[in-house]
């Protein structure tokens, strides 16, 4: 039988996304086929199309890192899931697909009756935002955090997150985000007419105990600023090095695809050798999975259980067909996302 998958036949902008139509694939002996109900879509999957991101796949490839699905079939020798099965993902590339074949150590279950759009949202963006908090981070009750882009899709699952854990918080949005920030309980810092260091420090006085930058560059030496004694900057994207012309900018190839973290490893000496104790510190969640799986699914398995008790609500910003994962592409490089964009295999676009 056939399915449907997005193919990226070579780095450039959205126009490089092709919906193909071929044979569902079949799985090998340790493996599950996955029928896909919800995959996200994140700027990693951007990074990935574009060429630039450190996980970016050699050509043809299927985006997607995260997602949630129902087990469809099992391959020979598989064993602790079953067909019928709710399961969550994290491939790093191949969710946009109808069908996906993944390991069975990959599946964490997923408790039924929760929206797979919601679920999805968990794999990535939450995880990363619980990791760093509590792991890179480690924060501790009523100590301040700043949240740079706050309004997105790891931003607001910082702020809810935050929230739970007793935090005093401030984020930079832009203003059409400002509500969505102050509503998950955070000060607004609106960066494109504010300086965020001097607002922190007015705000503040002494500045905060935590940073989070998914922005990279320069940047992460401005965050320092921002910083109290023993502060830490947690550093864990590189948009910097695609945000000058624009996301979607369709611009080929793999440019200065490792200029970036050289620059970050400057960084994190130079902080480590001023005074102050103010340390900037990398994330990396696929390099964390790799070390440590059974803390991501720990961790998973835990915010899992608070999505069932409604204890944190993922903010949905978009539910697109696969089909449109083009659009879904556009609409996350043109920036003012709030929350996540989710692809779905079923049900109808929202408008």
């Amino acid at each position: 039988m056939k399915h449907t998958r997005i193919v990226v036949s070579r780095y450039g902008g959205p126009d490089e996304l092709r919906v193909v139509e071929e044979e569902r694939p079949a799985p090998k002996a340790g493996e599950a086929r996955v029928r896909v109900l919800a995959a996200g879509v994140a700027l990693p999957d951007v990074m990935a199309r574009e060429g630039i991101h450190p996980e970016t796949p050699r050509t043809p490839f299927t985006p997607g890192w995260d997602l949630v699905g129902v087990v469809d079939g099992l391959g020979a020798g598989t064993f602790g899931i079953e067909p019928g099965q709710i399961v969550a993902a994290m491939p790093i590339h191949g969710a946009y697909a109808e069908f996906v074949c993944l390991s069975q150590r990959e599946l964490v279950p997923v408790p039924s009756g929760l929206d797979a759009a919601e679920a999805v949202s968990l794999v990535l963006n939450y995880i990363t935002a619980y990791q760093m908090m509590h792991h890179s981070a480690e924060v501790k009750r009523g100590q301040r955090v700043l949240i740079h882009g706050a309004a997105g899709g790891v931003g607001t699952a910082l702020l809810q997150l935050g929230r739970l854990a007793g935090l005093e918080m401030y984020g930079t949005c832009s203003s059409s985000g400002a509500a969505a920030v102050r509503e998950m309980g955070g000060v607004p810092i609106d960066y494109k007419h504010q300086d965020f260091v001097k607002e922190i420090h007015r705000l503040t006085g002494d500045g905060v105990d935590a940073v989070f930058d998914p922005i990279g560059g320069s940047h992460l030496w401005h965050s320092r600023k921002a910083l109290r004694r023993g502060g830490k900057v947690v550093g864990y994207g590189l948009i910097s090095s695609i945000r000058g012309r624009g996301l979607a900018s369709g611009r080929p190839g793999r440019r200065q695809r490792f200029r970036g973290s050289a620059i970050f490893g400057l960084y994190i000496a130079g902080g480590r050798l001023l005074p102050g104790r103010k340390r900037i510190v990398p994330y990396s969640i696929q390099t964390l999975k790799r070390l440590r799986p059974e803390l991501f699914r720990q961790d998973l398995i835990a915010l899992l259980d608070l999505l069932q008790q409604g204890k944190i609500k993922p903010v949905i910003a978009h539910r697109l067909p696969l089909a449109e994962a083009r659009r879904a592409q556009e609409l996350l490089g043109q920036g003012g996302v709030i929350g996540k964009i989710v692809l779905s295999c079923s049900g109808t676009p929202d408008e």
